[in-house]
């Protein structure tokens, strides 16, 4: 199939494609933002995306970036491409969590065009990127015609393919607070072949002091409408030797916690919720035998 028509612009600067989106918002026209295109296009060749504006931001070559800044935080720019942040040095020494992450998304080819800030700000419940931002407390740039607001990743995702950016705002960058030295991180995911999109994913992050688990951050991916947290699993786990069993059972509350997991031709909601328990147990195991 084809797009449905649509009108398309290419502003050449920032403060020009803010300034475009607010003249279409104030004329009431439909818009989409496309960043690499790699989510969106498919979208719009299937029709389920109709927008009656479309807003390339390809030229806004000062949101492609990779940079830590003086206090520690890696700062991404928007329009970084997914394959320059996993072959990023900077980004494997200072977010390896986000790195592997961003490994697992699709393909290389994928990962050439796809753009940091578009699969963020697409948030599809079954990318990795909102259940690592979850983990990491990432922050977001968003800047419209009111200037800059940055939001937490608490607050970004909303529900199903929906974020807290205004149809006015772009997201210019996307940031994290330094990693601690010698903290654990681990990312599990199942998928039908390699490169789909997963039918159930965990990210998870923790430390291990005294053999004890501390500051346990766990999220699960592909089972609800926007990635979760999985709060009842983590208070369990926090204060318990970092052994098998515990991990096992933090497996099984991480499970019995979700409230509505996603069913499809691919995966019903029971095995989702099977999913989610098996790779929470593997992912912890996996994160607390890493030596770096």
């Amino acid at each position: 199939m084809k797009p449905a028509p649509f009108e398309y612009y290419a502003p050449s600067s920032l403060p020009d494609a803010v300034d475009l989106l607010s003249r279409l918002d104030a004329d009431g026209c439909d818009m989409k933002i496309i960043a690499g295109g790699q989510s969106l296009m498919p979208m719009l060749a299937l029709r389920v995306a109709r927008p009656e504006a479309l807003v390339d931001l390809r030229l806004l070559e000062d949101l492609d970036y990779i940079r830590k800044e003086d206090d520690g935080t890696l700062a991404i720019g928007a329009m970084t491409s997914k394959q320059a942040a996993a072959d990023s040095p900077l980004v494997r020494s200072a977010q390896p969590l986000f790195q592997a992450a961003t490994e697992l998304v699709g393909h290389r080819q994928i990962r050439n065009r796809g753009s940091v800030g578009g699969s963020f700000a697409h948030a599809d419940p079954a990318s990795e990127y909102p259940a690592v931002a979850l983990v990491l407390d990432t922050e977001f740039d968003a800047i419209g015609p009111d200037g800059l607001r940055r939001i937490r990743a608490a607050d970004f995702f909303v529900t199903y393919m929906t974020t807290a950016l205004e149809p006015t705002e772009i997201l210019t960058a996307v940031r994290f607070a330094p990693f601690p030295s010698g903290r654990r991180w681990a990312i599990q995911e199942f998928a039908r072949r390699n490169g789909d999109l997963a039918l159930a994913g965990v990210a998870l992050a923790f430390d291990i002091q005294a053999g004890l688990c501390r500051d346990v951050r766990i999220a699960a991916f592909g089972v609800e409408a926007t990635a979760v947290r999985l709060t009842a699993a983590e208070q369990m786990l926090e204060g318990r030797p970092a052994q098998p069993i515990a991990f096992e059972d933090a497996g099984k509350v991480a499970a019995a916690a979700l409230d509505d997991p996603m069913s499809c031709i691919h995966a019903s909601s029971d095995y989702r919720r099977h999913l989610v328990g098996v790779l929470t147990a593997r992912a912890l195991g996996e994160a607390a035998a890493r030596t770096h």
